[in-house]
């Protein structure tokens, strides 16, 4: 742990930090009061939203943003402020429990930390730099931004641990990222990037549950009235485009962006900050990690269950030695403090989103788009991308946005004349839009946890912007594009 490190002690920062409140408290109250003053109802979905944002750019902690923003939409719409809790701690279950299920991915991947495994594959490639750098660097670094991609596309797949692998990945490759002198800003667009696109366009893992149980099943159930049926093909033809677009945002990332050195402090470790054991993986140690893993990945798919995958997982490496029993309360600790941030955020986030419905204004929202819409194609499809965008934004979760938007975009898209494929296309990428880029993103909050594992990685500034910059406008025009054409 590098924490005392990573402190700045002095006056002015402490000067800041006292007084960084003040201009947030006046900004708020200053949003609030301009529209009342002017007798402008401004929609409190969008107040909502936009409150969050701003607070979050202000560099408030996410957690407290979210719930700031909650409350001042919900007095916005009218709720009392018992309503607007009560609208809050009513949808907190649901995040608990995927807090939770994060909670023991983060115990599992501390277990498996322990084997060596990483640190073993971080010194190989750390070896491989060797004394000749500069003949060796650029094989590295596309090899490791490689290994991202394949892991990211993997997660969601073929292993579907969703975010799972980044707080076990990263960490050990920061210090070979730091000598490569790789833009972690990259790698953040390149993890977010290929998340998203494999669970839009592979249909098995998570590509299954957001293709055909959600998007597939919503198109299907809101089209029935209007005589459009969906078959199981139609979804990956439809999100094809709008995937090309996070392609070519992850490409403009690495090859434009930020694709000058970045220099990083690389702290020395100290005797406490080494491990007891040396990392070196025996064969025994390495059949059973596999096998633990194995074993996970077939409990989670078995019983649908992240949480019983990893917990058996952590159980399996317990019991066969890979970290001592007596140790298993320190692992599962460390394991808490790597995620404890996603699991209090995407808590915290459920009961955002449910604040958010409580309101009633999402609907209108839509509602007076369709409005400025008039019969315009073109136009139809870019507000209706914008809107989806701003309000996955707020949700942080794709797949809880599609059950919001289908019941207005199909019936408002097959009325401006979109095809079904065109309709589906419209419908998927504006759910999934701000789903990377949201500061209450599981993705964002993942690629975080990862990057910032030395604490020099602000979630913000170096994961959120960069991310919402790169995969959202990429997808945003790509799937504009797919709703003419198609």
């Amino acid at each position: 742990m590098q924490e005392t490190a990573l402190t700045d002690p002095s006056p002015k920062a402490n000067r800041f930090a006292r007084t960084r409140a003040l201009p947030t408290i006046a900004l708020c109250a200053l949003i609030y009061a301009s529209t009342l003053a002017v007798g402008y109802h401004i929609n409190a979905a969008v107040l909502t939203i936009l409150s969050m944002i701003v607070l979050c750019l202000l560099r408030i902690p996410v957690a407290i943003a979210l719930i700031s923003a909650a409350m001042l939409g919900a007095l916005h719409a009218g709720l009392s402020m018992n309503d607007a809790i009560g609208a809050f701690n009513d949808n907190l279950l649901v995040g608990a429990q995927v807090g939770l299920t994060y909670v023991m991915i983060g115990a599992f991947a501390v277990a498996l930390s322990r084997s060596g495994l990483l640190e073993l594959l971080a010194d190989a490639i750390s070896a491989r730099l060797g004394s000749d750098e500069q003949s060796t660097r650029k094989g590295v670094k596309w090899t490791l931004f490689g290994l991202f991609i394949v892991a990211s596309l993997m997660s969601q797949n073929l292993v579907p641990v969703h975010i799972a692998f980044i707080p076990i990945l990263l960490p050990p490759l920061l210090v070979v990222l730091d000598r490569l002198r790789v833009d972690r800003r990259a790698v953040a667009c390149i993890l977010a990037c290929s998340i998203s696109a494999s669970y839009l366009l592979l249909p098995t893992g998570f590509g299954a549950i957001f293709l055909n149980e959600i998007l597939l099943a919503n198109v299907n159930s809101v089209g029935a009235d209007y005589g459009l049926t969906a078959t199981a093909d139609m979804a990956p033809k439809a999100m094809a485009l709008p995937v090309l677009g996070l392609v070519a945002g992850l490409l403009v990332a690495v090859f434009i962006s930020y694709r000058r050195p970045r220099d990083y402090v690389t702290p020395r470790p100290t005797a406490a900050a080494r491990p007891a054991s040396p990392a070196r993986l025996k064969p025994l140690q390495l059949v059973i990690t596999l096998g633990a893993l194995a074993v996970a990945l077939v409990f989670q798919l078995k019983f649908d269950s992240l949480l019983l995958g990893a917990m058996v997982g952590f159980l399996i490496l317990g019991v066969s030695g890979i970290f001592r029993w007596q140790e298993q309360d320190d692992v599962f600790t460390d394991g808490l403090r790597m995620m404890a941030q996603i699991a209090v955020i995407i808590t915290v986030a459920s009961g955002f989103a449910g604040v958010l419905t409580a309101t009633g204004e999402i609907e209108p929202l839509v509602a007076a788009s369709a409005e400025l819409i008039g019969g315009n194609m073109a136009l139809g499809a870019a507000v209706m991308l914008v809107v989806g965008l701003f309000i996955t934004i707020g949700f942080g979760d794709s797949f809880a946005s599609v059950p919001i938007l289908a019941p207005i975009y199909l019936p408002l898209a097959l009325t401006l004349g979109f095809d079904p494929l065109a309709a589906m296309a419209l419908l998927g990428a504006s759910a999934s839009l701000g789903d990377a880029g949201s500061p209450a993103s599981t993705i964002t909050l993942g690629a975080t946890a990862g990057l910032n594992a030395d604490g020099q990685h602000d979630h913000i500034r170096d994961s959120v912007i960069p991310t919402f910059l790169h995969c959202n406008i990429g997808m945003l025009v790509f799937a504009w594009i797919a709703a003419m054409v198609l």
